[in-house]
């Protein structure tokens, strides 16, 4: 039996560049906030739809944002941008507002708060 020598790969990411990206959470984010504006104009049957809708599409937020912490920023981003662990908690804590509630003021605030991590995003692509 043989055995070759196998290299070792290394990059910054699980997974190749190009996987990853903010804006997955932005475009659940406007849904939220669409869903919210739309909601008052509903009749009774599609508030509950909308309701459960935009529930998932908040959950999807989190989701992406979590990713995206966790398998995309490492530590050397962390030593660069130390506010990133703080940005994202606060962020996937104000999408799990917008789940519970239907003030369109709180999607802004999330959208906003994906956009500043998108520009940080951005930067370690560059690098």
């Amino acid at each position: 039996m043989r055995f070759k020598l196998i290299k070792t790969a290394y990059a910054h990411c699980d997974l190749p560049c190009g996987v990853y990206d903010p804006a997955q959470a932005r475009i659940e984010a406007l849904s939220v906030k669409a869903i919210m504006e739309k909601y008052d104009g509903l009749d009774d049957y599609n508030k509950t739809r909308a309701i459960v809708i935009k529930e998932q599409r908040a959950e999807l937020v989190k989701n992406h944002l979590m990713i995206l912490w966790a398998d995309y920023f490492k530590e050397m981003h962390l030593e660069k941008y130390p506010q990133l662990h703080d940005m994202f908690w606060k962020a996937i804590k104000q999408a799990s507002a917008c789940k519970s509630h239907n003030d369109v003021s709180l999607a802004d605030k999330l959208i906003e708060m994906i956009d500043e991590i998108a520009v940080i995003f951005a930067e370690t692509k560059k690098a």
